[in-house]
């Protein structure tokens, strides 16, 4: 029988994992102390350590450090509640087997564990080695998460991530598409050259040229002195380029240049400079319809539509939320020197109905602002919430128990009308939960599509 180690400052999650991994034919032992755990390490055999990351008396670059010490060859998973992209794989390259996010999924637990215990020198980096990066000093604003949206995007992050492909990052506002390039920045072979993001959107036909791609003193009113543009400044590295279809048709033409012929050249200069960068650009609306509206080149967005990535809504990755909360919870608490405050129930109903048009830049606003509000101690309530979310989330569950059928209001007591509204309630009230994602509502109804729009057709529901 193989022996595990489990180590975690929570009790109940000791007991949970011991119980677990006991009842499917492991012995389990646990402690909440990291000191103690290497303590049982050096008195007893243990063919696994199942570890918790932040320890009270250790933290988890530390502790594995301790752990190697008492034995080189162990097979160690860290599990936390949030991931931190650079320290996971750092882990994992030193020898570690494998890093899993919180809340653990058994299933996925036990396969993890058959598997390292199975085959201990085939470490899987890839597999999940970032099912959800979180805070880092590279890109501490943005979490992956680990719902199966999250999952796919960190896929093909690092499918793409290592080519020298242009990627079109498409997604809506607040999503975190500068972040998203920065994490394919540091997959690729470029990591630890220069990252220049230029928002696109903010820049007028004459800056968007200089900023770009420099310009010599006095190439125009204003240009008292000589300016290198980002694709000279970020030589060897990459160049974001948000909101990239806000770009006039002239810088459009200097654009598809420079990446054909890798070369540019200042405003005022007839010099060609040669540079070494990837483009990533990145677009809340459809760039091909720009394209067919002629407000953007046709031949340029083939040149930079090598790759596509969609960074899916908040809104489309409901398990991810908790995971974002969580992360921006501390890191307001910390900015404000104040103790991590925790969420009252009836303020958690309020963020989980809520539809997050703004996304996470919207939730980290959030988040904040509550934080701020929420005295030391005290629980984040919905009088620390916006007024517009609240009353959004208000009105749709007015909605939701109002709703009747057209022309049926005034049934009374006829029974075929009172099963039809019931029916149609349930309906709203799935797709209200959703989002109004048909394909989750469906499933969730138990239901095919083709029968959920029909009876969306026959309750008028749009």
């Amino acid at each position: 029988m193989k022996k595990i180690l489990i180590i975690d400052d929570e009790i109940s999650v000791c007991n949970m994992l011991t119980r677990f991994l006991t009842k499917n034919g492991y012995e389990a032992e646990s402690t909440i102390s990291g000191k103690q755990g290497i303590q049982l390490l050096k008195e007893q055999h243990f063919d696994l350590v199942l570890c918790d990351y932040r320890l009270k008396d250790f933290d988890g670059l530390e502790f594995f450090k301790e752990i190697k010490k008492v034995r080189k060859d162990m097979i160690v998973i860290f599990i936390t509640g949030y991931v931190n992209l650079k320290i996971a794989v750092d882990l994992i390259k030193d020898g570690a087997y494998q890093y899993l996010a919180k809340p653990l999924n058994p299933d996925e637990l036990l396969v993890m564990i058959e598997k390292a215990l199975s085959h201990p020198e085939k470490v899987k980096v890839t597999s999940q080695k970032n099912d959800n990066p979180g805070p880092g000093t590279l890109h501490d604003e943005y979490i992956i998460g680990t719902s199966e949206p999250s999952k796919e995007l960190l896929k093909l992050i690092q499918i793409v991530g290592p080519t020298d492909y242009t990627v079109i990052i498409e997604g809506e506002t607040g999503t975190g598409k500068e972040s998203v390039a920065r994490l394919i920045h540091e997959e690729s072979k470029r990591k630890g050259q220069p990252f220049y993001a230029i928002d696109c959107g903010s820049l007028s036909k004459e800056i968007a040229a200089s900023e770009l791609f420099g310009h010599e003193k006095g190439a125009f009113t204003g240009a008292i002195s000589e300016k290198t543009g980002v694709f000279e400044l970020a030589e060897g590295g990459t160049v974001f380029l948000d909101e990239v279809a806000n770009l006039s048709l002239d810088i459009q033409v200097s654009l598809l240049r420079a990446l054909q012929e890798k070369v540019v050249r200042k405003v005022g200069s007839l010099k060609q400079i040669k540079i070494n960068v990837r483009i990533i650009a990145a677009t809340n609306e459809n760039v091909y319809n720009n394209v067919r509206n002629g407000l953007f080149r046709e031949d340029l967005y083939h040149r930079l539509n090598e790759f596509t990535l969609k960074v899916p809504a908040l809104k489309d990755r409901a398990k991810d939320l908790s995971l974002f909360v969580n992360f921006f919870l501390e890191k307001s608490a910390y900015e404000l020197q104040k103790e991590v405050p925790e969420i009252s129930q009836e303020a958690w109903d309020y963020m989980q109905a809520y539809h997050w048009p703004g996304n996470i830049r919207e939730l980290k606003n959030v988040i904040r602002r509550a934080c701020l509000l929420t005295v030391s101690g005290k629980e984040i309530t919905k009088t620390s919430l916006p007024e517009n979310l609240v009353a959004a989330c208000e009105e749709k569950w007015q909605q939701s128990k109002s709703f009747s059928l057209p022309g049926q209001e005034d049934r009374g007591l006829d029974l075929k009308a009172m099963a039809q509204n019931a029916e149609a309630k349930h309906i709203m009230e799935v797709l209200n939960n959703v989002n109004f994602n048909k394909t989750k509502a469906a499933k969730l109804l138990n239901i095919d599509r083709k029968t959920l729009y029909q009876k969306l057709k026959l309750f008028k529901i749009s």
